[in-house]
């Protein structure tokens, strides 16, 4: 059995070799000695597994979720074809949209997590109106990421910079799965819940933070901190309660495309549960949580950055016209 604890330490205790704690080689580093990314996890595993990590670092979280994202493509749509090492996927296009013109590739990746890490990934593709998996190994990539220009306050160790893609031949890659496999539910918008089980990890990183400061205070017991501290702590149980719910009806053999909504209710509950929990800290620790070496400081700046990702009001607006037009997901979710 994978000892997740084990693995979460090691992230924990990687190296502070970067101008903001541990870089995303170090994490990196962990991940691979961890024993996560080889193991075959169950869903109650996986789930423990991504908030854990996400607990230990939420930019090491980033990475191994999206190692196990990149895992379950090629599960699904290309079994046998899993290589070894650090996976990653990348599916945010920028101005210059990656698609396949004849015989190559055109286009970049922007939001590249782990561009300076992972050992292979998968990067999709415009193929007319469809969109195709496609993946790469590290070497054919050299000279064509730029991790440096990931300049932002929060998640600096995922070094998410730009991949250019133009010119190279789709034929060099492992084509995964058919066109316009990526973008079926449950598997594409209902993975959302992995993003928010990593989330959770954060809010559980702060709220163990500002316990430890409040008592250290001696202020646990005046009534304001408690109400804070108390809402904190029904933040984090909120968020794992719609995530697992939404974990077991995603995961499960027979689950539909309907089934999304619950993931993608979760994740957007998740970010809503995150930004009071931090409103919460905040007031509970004052200004010295703010200062660049207080222990709340780089998570609070991580997780802002983290739940605006990707695109939480469209995630949000197309879940609710599906609701209402959809019979069997209006009584579900509104009644």
């Amino acid at each position: 059995m994978t000892d997740i604890a084990h693995a979460a330490r090691l992230v924990a205790e990687a190296p502070c070799d970067g101008p903001d704690g541990p870089s995303g080689s170090a994490l990196a580093a962990a991940l691979r000695h961890g024993g996560l990314l080889e193991a075959s996890l169950t869903l109650e595993e996986l789930f423990e597994a991504l908030v854990a990590i996400g607990k230990a670092s939420l930019s090491a979280g980033r990475l191994f979720e999206g190692h196990v994202n990149a895992v379950k493509l090629l599960n699904l749509y290309a079994p046998g074809q899993r290589p070894d090492g650090l996976l990653g996927i990348w599916g945010a296009d920028g101005p210059d949209p990656v698609r396949i013109e004849g015989t190559v590739l055109r286009g970049q990746k922007l939001f590249a997590s782990g561009a300076d890490v992972l050992d292979h990934v998968v990067v999709t593709a415009r193929n007319e109106d469809q969109v195709q998996l496609l993946l790469f190994s590290r070497p054919q990539l050299a000279g064509r990421l730029f991790p440096e220009e990931w300049q932002v306050s929060g998640m600096q160790a995922t070094a998410s910079g730009r991949c250019n893609l133009d010119g190279l031949s789709p034929d060099h890659a492992v084509c995964i799965g058919g066109v316009g496999d990526y973008l079926i539910e449950p598997h594409f918008q209902g993975g959302v819940w992995r993003y928010g089980a990593v989330q959770l990890g954060g809010m559980q990183a702060l709220t163990a933070i500002t316990a430890e400061q409040l008592q250290q205070r001696q202020q646990e017991k005046a009534p304001l901190q408690a109400m804070r501290l108390h809402r904190m702590v029904t933040a984090c149980e909120t968020a794992r309660l719609w995530l697992r719910q939404a974990a077991q009806a995603v995961e499960r053999p027979e689950a539909t495309a309907d089934d999304a909504e619950a993931s993608i209710l979760a994740r957007l509950l998740t970010a809503r549960e995150a930004v009071a929990l931090m409103n919460a800290m905040d007031e509970a620790l004052g200004a010295a949580s703010f200062a660049t070496a207080h222990p709340a400081d780089r998570i609070r700046r991580d997780l802002s950055f983290y739940i605006r990702q990707a695109n939480p009001d469209g995630l949000a607006l197309g879940a609710m016209a599906r609701i209402l037009d959809t019979p069997a997901l209006r009584e579900r979710w509104i009644g």
